[in-house]
């Protein structure tokens, strides 16, 4: 339960507020290729991540198998557009090693939500945080090279590279395998 207490850091929450919270979780299993989630699918659930490395990807319009995100240990794995929109999934979401996750479901949420009021600051403030990623994401694809942001991913999710096949890495920094080796060659010789 250590990892829920990580996640759920708001000053607002009481121990009781915790407690009820931590207690709608289900500690779940998944082994590597298996799936939170995938595409068509309406999301039910979110998983606190306590070990391992996941990932979201999408198909581009040539059916190519694009990363859109990874999620490593303390992320909380979601589609949020699914679970809270409450429509299919444009994402897949898929182990890429073995994982542990805390997950709740939806309708536990809500009802939380809407009886925690520290749940709903917390979530403000979670939900702002992903915003702040997602434009900073953005904006670095077209103002940082693909080394730079390769160094970023190694700084912020190092077990990113322990784990994850190089091409879902390539396609997450939107460049090819063969200029993701270049780049790793570059940064091995210094």
């Amino acid at each position: 339960m250590d990892i829920l207490k990580n996640i759920y850091q708001h000053p607002a929450f009481s121990e009781e507020d915790l407690k009820l919270i931590f207690e709608k979780h289900e500690k779940m299993f998944f082994k590597k290729g298996e799936f939170f989630l995938k595409e068509n699918e309406v999301s039910n659930e979110y998983f606190v991540l306590e070990s391992g490395v996941a990932r979201s990807f999408v198909f581009d319009v040539n059916n190519n198998d694009i990363t859109i995100n990874f999620f490593t240990e303390s992320d909380i794995v979601i589609e949020a557009s699914s679970i809270f929109q409450r429509i299919p999934s444009m994402e897949n979401i898929q182990a890429e090693t073995d994982c542990v996750a805390w997950k709740i479901d939806y309708d536990d949420f809500q009802n939380l939500f809407l009886t925690i009021p520290a749940l709903a600051e917390w979530g403000r403030a979670w939900m702002s945080y992903q915003l702040f990623y997602l434009k900073q994401k953005s904006v670095e694809v077209i103002t940082k090279s693909a080394t730079e942001r390769y160094l970023d991913l190694i700084k912020a999710k190092p077990e990113v590279l322990k784990f994850a096949p190089l091409k879902n890495i390539a396609s997450f920094l939107g460049i090819t395998d063969t200029s993701l080796s270049r780049i790793r060659k570059e940064i091995i010789k210094g």
